[in-house]
């Protein structure tokens, strides 16, 4: 897997969690709602600025994201 899939799973999850809508999200990280889609579906890799929106969006730091997505690729490598 791939690590924007990874991502895309991770910022679901995040989002599902915390209740809120792909469109609420992207209101709140002044995005739109289809990038969000395609983020999620690791279409898309987020940039830098999307990805301090999207964490600032859901109350977290850049970084806590990041470290969500590395820690998954971690998972992933040990397993193989």
């Amino acid at each position: 897997m791939n690590s924007e899939a990874i991502f895309g799973q991770i910022l679901k999850s995040v989002r599902k969690k915390q209740k809120v809508s792909q469109e609420e999200l992207a209101f709140r990280s002044n995005l739109d709602r289809t990038y969000i889609s395609m983020l999620e579906r690791g279409i898309h890799q987020p940039t830098l600025n999307s990805l301090l929106a999207n964490a600032a969006a859901l109350g977290m730091k850049a970084a806590e994201l990041v470290g969500l997505v590395e820690d998954e690729l971690d998972e992933i490598k040990s397993n193989n």
